[in-house]
């Protein structure tokens, strides 16, 4: 614990390094800010230089603890702002230059709080409110004036939380869908962090939806963020470069640029990198019939090297129409060493047999994906809008894997093995929405939907014989899988200024085909369901409000819960698909509030969700050899409440709590054995984030999950603490950061099956990620972070 101290104090000396050059033209001004009650110095006050003849900021900073300030400017004419919340702005127009310096001495501000009330009357300060299905936080003067980047805004948006890398998520689950101005776009794309080019005044609101209505897909998701931009778009480059190293091996340089016209917005994002994945693992398979078991303990290592690229544009036609086609190509090569040292023990607890299994993988994976979208705006009513859009995205792995059993004690043999997979993955997606309000308070959405995935997935497993490597049959096949889906759908919404309804019904039909094409095996599977929804939401006042939702959604099994592909890389321990895998369908239901005290912005939610056809994982043993592969099991049932809190006592002090409750009761018979039981499930994240002098920042995020069981299984709890630091340098232009994820080194993946005739027990942990980055931003863009993880 004190090295894990020593070590945060050493990042922060280290980002307390300022970089100091001598410039000629540059004015140095100083002062002291303090209250006109009593005289106290007043810290995190705002300085700000602005530009006398278009009246826009050219550089600011804030107080420190005594009130007093240090910033330079090198404009030749200039005026000087002072300001704190809740107190009277003091400007200073034209100030006297002497010898470079300009001290204002001690400057007096006094509380004024009929000011504070009018800027809230007047909508600057920004603010959450409901909407039907849906959080809107309407971007106000507060943080459209800052220069932040969208990132930063998300930030400040109640239940969405930006970790310093960059990642997403919604009350505390990641696997967010990002849109902007509602629909799919390249500069929310996962495969990179484009937002950053966009900036807080680019920006009108932010949409958050949890539950989502009839209008979006019936697939289940974490939830859904919209950006809703600002139509009068300004014109200008925007840009990034971003350097990153780290510890264990982790190397990236990014490029990003935003080029908008009159008529078109250019956008790119580039990428390349390096990054290592090292892993410990553990397994134990006990047989508890006769008392015999089987250890391993190893290390793994993944190499990856990627290449991405990102280009697109939007074309406005004219104000009303606009069209978007977008490309992203990325590439990458896989090596990934693995020696475990695997140990066969008799009833006696004595070891009889011993042997290290090494593995080589090496693995190519091409990615595509392109995008044509056209949205028309209809003149005289901003809401009437139709879309259409076309997507295509195509994966394909040619992967090789050699492993070789070494005899290390007993009297077993030496083997050799290898396994291939060609496997490619295509999904198209056409849509058409279309939005249509009518008598101020009412609107119409309708729209359809149609999804192709195809993938064919030619694996194979082969014996060394002495000679030769020979393929075996029983676990060599071409395995294909093609899913259709149509979907149509229908909403109506009435909305009055306190009170809302909207009611919905999406159609989806189904068609789902799987072949093994050496045995001639397939499965067909066709089915329809409707699909509704319903939600109403009412503001009791400007501090508290109430949404209720329902929703019926579906999950799909994925291929690789169906491909019943062999990984062999533990022979005591396999996993495989099941291709006669049902859907699952979920009922569910959700009721959240909002409400505000003082500087705490709260979100309390209540849900229930009756699941039936539950998927599962099911473990079979024999000869010390476990086979897991999922199954359709039964029902259940799940309660519980969902808590997001934001607290910012002060502009540079923020804290930021997710915790989750669930209690579910499972209903379920699986060749004829009961599997009734029930459980509990709770985790929670607790995130710090300091604004401190200098332009430091620093985030500490704490994460608990605690264990849980599942069908046969005991998951163990997991404590961990993320932390992240940076710097901005050269006016905000470019920052200076670093990130270490899992700090202490204990985040664990650890599961437990204790069945009454064999124990089986899984252990792997990946330890700590050190990295440092270097981002310099340019034209109207901040510096912005491009993380280099890997995107699946």
């Amino acid at each position: 614990m004190r090295n894990s101290y020593f070590f945060l104090l050493l990042v922060i000396s280290v980002f307390g390094i300022n970089l100091v050059t001598a410039q000629a033209g540059i004015t140095t001004i100083t002062g002291k800010i303090v209250e006109n009650n009593n005289g106290g110095p007043i810290e995190f006050a705002t300085v700000l230089v602005g530009n006398s003849a278009d009246q826009k900021p050219i550089v600011g900073t804030t107080t420190i603890e005594d009130g007093s300030f240090i910033l330079e400017t090198s404009a030749p004419k200039f005026y000087i702002e002072v300001s704190f919340i809740g107190f009277t702005t003091k400007r200073f127009d034209n100030p006297n230059i002497i010898d470079g310096k300009i001290n204002l001495g001690t400057v007096t501000i006094s509380e004024d709080s009929q000011q504070l009330d009018e800027v809230v009357v007047e909508g600057e300060i920004s603010q959450t409110t409901f909407k039907l299905d849906k959080r809107i936080f309407n971007v106000g003067a507060d943080l459209s004036s800052t220069g932040a980047s969208a990132l930063e805004i998300l930030n400040n948006v109640p239940s969405v939380n930006v970790n310093i890398e960059g990642q997403i998520s919604l009350r505390g689950s990641q696997g967010v869908q990002m849109l902007i101005n509602g629909k799919p776009s390249v500069i929310a794309n996962e495969q990179g962090n484009a937002l950053g080019t966009l900036t807080a005044d680019m920006i009108e609101r932010i949409e958050v939806i949890t539950n989502p209505s009839a209008k979006y897909d019936a697939e289940g998701t974490s939830g859904i963020i919209n950006i809703v931009l600002k139509k009068e778009e300004k014109k200008g480059l925007n840009g990034a470069v971003t350097l990153n190293t780290g510890i264990p091996n982790n190397h990236s340089i990014g490029l990003s640029l935003n080029r908008r016209t009159e008529k078109f917005n250019l956008f790119s994002q580039m990428g390349f990198g390096r990054r290592t994945f090292p892993s410990d693992n553990e397994t134990e398979n006990r047989n508890l019939v006769d008392d015999t078991y089987i250890s391993s303990f190893g290390q793994s290592d993944k190499n990856e090297t990627f290449f991405n690229l990102i280009l697109g544009t939007d074309y406005h036609i004219n104000d009303l129409n606009v069209i978007t086609l977008s490309g992203n190509f990325a590439y990458e090569w896989e090596k990934e060493h693995s020696d475990a040292l695997f140990s066969t023990f008799d009833s006696g607890n004595t070891q009889t047999d011993a042997f290290q299994r090494r593995e080589l993988t090496t693995a190519t994976n091409p990615k595509y994906s392109y995008e044509l979208q056209y949205k028309k705006d209809f003149e005289g009513n901003e809401e009437q809008s139709l879309l259409l859009s076309a997507t295509g995205n195509l994966f394909a792995k040619d992967q090789s894997s050699d492993f070789t059993n070494t005899t290390t004690f007993g009297n077993g043999d030496d083997m050799q093995q290898q396994s291939r997979t060609d496997f490619s993955q295509a999904d198209y997606t056409f849509k058409a929405d279309y939005t249509h309000p009518w008598a101020e308070k009412y609107t119409i959405e309708t729209g359809t939907q149609y999804q192709i995935n195809d993938v064919e997935n030619d694996f194979a497993i082969s014996d060394f014989d002495g000679s030769r490597f020979v393929e075996n049959p029983d676990l060599t096949n071409v395995f294909e899988w093609t899913q259709k889906v149509l979907g149509v759908y229908a909403t109506t919404a009435y909305e009055s200024d306190l009170w809302g309804l909207k009611l919905g019904v999406r159609f989806e039909d189904t068609d789902l085909s799987t072949l093994l094409q050496n045995t001639n095996v397939s499965n067909d599977q066709k089915y329809n369901n409707f699909f509704p929804s319903g939600h109403t939401s009412y503001k009791f006042s400007d501090n508290l409000s109430l949404q209720a939702g329902y929703s019926k959604r579906i999950f799909r099994p994925r291929m690789w819960d169906l491909n019943p592909f062999y990984n062999i890389r533990n022979n005591f321990s396999i996993r495989t698909g099941n291709a006669n895998l049902q859907p699952e369908f979920t009922d569910s239901y959700e009721l959240t509030s909002i409400y505000k005290i003082g500087k705490v912005s709260m979100n309390l939610g209540v849900f229930y969700r009756h699941t039936e056809d539950v998927v599962e994982r099911v473990v079979e043993f024999e000869n010390n050899v476990s086979i897991s592969r999922p199954e359709n099991i039964g029902i259940n049932n799940t309660m519980g409440v969902e808590f997001n809190a934001k607290y910012i006592p002060t502009n540079w002090l923020s804290f930021t709590n997710d915790f989750n409750y669930s209690h579910f009761t499972r209903e379920g018979d699986f060749d004829g054995n009961s599997f009734d039981f029930k459980g509990d499930q709770w985790s929670t994240r607790l995130t710090n984030k300091l604004k401190l002098p200098a332009d430091f920042d620093l985030e500490f995020i704490g994460h608990y999950q605690s264990d849980y069981r599942t069908l046969q299984q005991e998951i163990s709890d997991n404590l961990f603490m993320d932390f992240g630091a940076r710097k901005k340098i050269l006016k905000g232009k470019a920052i200076l950061s670093l990130s270490v994820r899992d700090v202490f080194a204990s985040r664990i993946q650890e599961s437990i099956t204790n069945q009454p005739t064999f124990y089986l027990r899984d252990f792997s942990q990946q330890g700590r990620f050190v990295t440092f980055g270097v981002s310099f931003g340019f034209g109207r863009g901040e510096a912005m972070e491009f993380s280099g993880q890997k995107h699946f």
